[in-house]
């Protein structure tokens, strides 16, 4: 009886895990690029202390791993917007300086004249952050090159001021890290570049990506879990019926 317990109080404490990707997915349905990650995983983990060598409990873990799906897009018309084909990601700086990748495009120039997404993340270029001279009109072509224009003097030819970070993530998987954007799994690549893949990046101006969340997948998904951690509590309950009416069987008149 108390094996039935225990798994089953394993199990609950097991599905917090399922709960927090589920509400994550849920809050973040009308983010801009959000990605979400591949389902929780079942893996079997051996008990540590006394007792036999072959204990094992099962338990779940979270394995997430990117899904790069593409999600629907929104014309906007700003030259700044840009939406990321295929499995192209993009570069950015984060907070503690490493590289990081997102695909969230809704960037805009700063005070200071560098370039950033509506979450404040710093966008890189090949050559580092890219600044924008002041005062000039900023737009972006299909294959991340940045130029500058003066709006005074539209007569001009735009001046290249930089080439945005886009790399293909088609044949690296990428984790979600605390902050929000995406690194690779590979240990050696953590917080910094990787070699692109074999297709070429690319991106649309005037565009934004949404969240690729389903929201009726994701709700299913939410009233199986409320159903599954409803039977775990029931079972718990049962078990303790079970043993008081066992314990009462066993008492001497």
């Amino acid at each position: 009886m108390d094996r039935l317990v225990f798994t089953s109080l394993s199990a609950v404490l097991s599905q917090s895990e399922i709960r927090s990707q589920l509400t994550n997915s849920m809050a973040n349905m009308s983010t801009v690029g959000f990605k979400e990650s591949y389902e929780i995983a079942s893996q079997t983990v051996k008990v540590e202390g006394d007792g036999f060598e072959t204990l094992y409990q099962p338990m779940l873990v979270r394995r997430d791993t990117i899904k790069l799906m593409p999600g629907p897009t929104m014309l906007t018309g700003n030259p700044m917007d840009v939406a990321m084909n295929h499995q192209t990601v993009l570069g950015m700086q984060a907070a503690n300086g490493e590289v990081a990748f997102t695909r969230r495009g809704d960037l805009r120039v700063t005070a200071t004249g560098v370039i950033e997404n509506a979450a404040g993340h710093l966008v890189l270029g090949e050559a580092g952050p890219i600044t924008v001279p002041a005062g000039q009109l900023v737009s972006i072509t299909a294959d991340g090159t940045v130029f500058a224009s003066s709006p005074t003097e539209p007569e001009n030819q735009p001046i290249q001021i930089g080439q945005l970070m886009l790399r293909d993530a088609s044949d690296t998987p990428l984790v979600r890290r605390e902050d929000g954007m995406f690194e690779p799994l590979d240990p050696n690549f953590r917080g910094r570049d990787f070699p692109s893949g074999p297709l070429a990046p690319s991106l649309q101006a005037g565009v934004l990506e949404g969240s690729n969340v389903n929201p009726i997948e994701t709700m299913v998904k939410m009233i199986d879990f409320s159903r599954s951690f409803e039977a775990q509590i029931k079972m718990i309950k049962e078990s303790e019926s079970i043993d008081e009416t066992g314990s009462t069987m066993m008492r001497l008149p």
